[in-house]
């Protein structure tokens, strides 16, 4: 097996010898780490695996069984770096409470108001999801991202979206409804309640948070514009602009990004159109100044920066289905029986913790979305 000399291989590495979160065997691994491994140079990556998951344990297990393993190519889409745990956990600023009563249902709902002047976290410092789980903090919500249109990397969202301009912003309900038209955001907005919601996120790539949302159910925007009887899924598109956004001058996939949702998922009182998140509105980096979430899917299912809600008659083809259907597909349901195919979808890391916990089944929101897939083989309608 080729390794890389010391101090030749991959020197960004050297420096990590003595840093706090890294120990002496793992920063000597990183210096030695064979090519055959993939994100050989990312510390934050190594340093947190243990011997029974690295990559080459499993290829050489599978080598046994008979399959062929290839090498990985470069950055796959969904093997990103794990939020590095030398992020210690933070406790919350002293403030404001009363929240907490509002935790007692999925979702935790309660009226928006003004927190103004306040730090950010104190209004929420002991509000939990329903299942008790603390809030992530302000600071990994919003400098983790997957947002691809800013480039591959968790950091680049929040490093090259800051002058995304979102005002003025127009978003076009289209297709199968009455009441079709090119909606300025503010006039989208007015005439619904504004609601603070606290969900867990669950990415396809095994990490997890929980956040405390802002904003509206989709259904009541559904209702509003009167889709026809024809209207089976709704179709969902980003702002499509390489000037603002550097990372659609690759191809990293068939721009604009395009998600979807069955009609009675779009309908369902879980599934929220966002316009903020700890009481404020919405980040840059973070999909603004409108995004779907959904919080019993998959992260990548959550459409961010929509200018186009559409209603169609078939099925939508999202687009990480478009760029690997083996691998992704349209209902991307938190399923910890069904792995992806390079990983397993049984355990995750939440953004904060040192180890790793189960996931749930619909990302704990079984009871409330369960019917809508009764029947359904969740492993081939992945």
């Amino acid at each position: 097996m080729k390794r890389a000399p010391y101090g030749t291989g991959w020197p960004e590495n050297a420096g990590l010898i003595g840093h706090p979160a890294v120990s002496p065997q793992w920063a000597r691994f990183l210096l030695y780490a064979p090519e055959t491994e993939p994100f050989r140079g990312n510390w934050r990556y190594w340093c947190h695996r243990t011997p029974r998951t690295f990559p080459l344990t499993q290829r050489r297990e599978r080598q046994k069984s008979g399959m062929l393993m290839k090498k990985p190519d470069p950055i796959p889409s969904s093997e990103i770096t794990p939020h590095s745990l030398y992020v210690n956990r933070r406790k919350f600023l002293a403030g404001v409470a009363g929240l907490v009563g509002a935790a007692a249902v999925p979702g935790a709902v309660w009226a928006h108001g003004r927190r103004d002047g306040l730090p950010v976290q104190q209004a929420f410092q002991d509000a939990t999801d329903e299942l008790g789980d603390e809030l992530t903090p302000w600071e990994d919500v919003t400098s983790y991202n997957n947002f691809y249109e800013f480039g591959t990397g968790k950091e680049d969202p929040a490093r090259y979206a800051g002058e995304f301009r979102t005002r003025p912003w127009t978003v076009k309900i289209e297709g199968h409804v009455n009441k079709p038209g090119d909606y300025a955001l503010d006039d989208l907005l007015r005439p619904h309640t504004i609601e603070d919601r606290i969900y867990r996120l669950r990415c396809v790539e095994a990490w997890s948070m929980v956040i405390p949302w802002r904003g509206f159910a989709l259904a009541d925007l559904i209702k509003r514009v009167e889709p026809t009887g024809s209207a089976k899924y709704v179709e969902f598109r980003t702002l499509l602009d390489p000037e603002q956004m550097p990372g659609q001058r690759r191809p990293i996939l068939d721009w604009p990004y395009v998600e979807g949702l069955r009609m009675d998922e779009a309908m369902h009182p879980l599934t929220l159109l966002a316009t903020g998140l700890y009481g404020r509105d919405l980040p840059n980096q973070n999909g603004a100044p409108l995004r779907l979430v959904v919080p019993w899917k998959y992260g990548f299912k959550s459409a961010k920066s929509i200018v186009s809600i559409r209603f169609v008659e078939e099925q939508p083809i999202n687009s990480w289905q478009a760029a690997n259907a083996r691998e992704y597909g349209f209902y991307s349901n938190v399923n910890p029986e069904v792995d992806h195919p390079r990983w397993s979808q049984g355990r995750e890391r939440r953004i904060g913790e040192f180890r790793r916990r189960p996931t749930l089944m619909f990302n704990g929101y079984a009871d409330e979305v369960g019917h809508l897939y009764a029947g359904m083989d969740l492993a081939k309608r992945y």
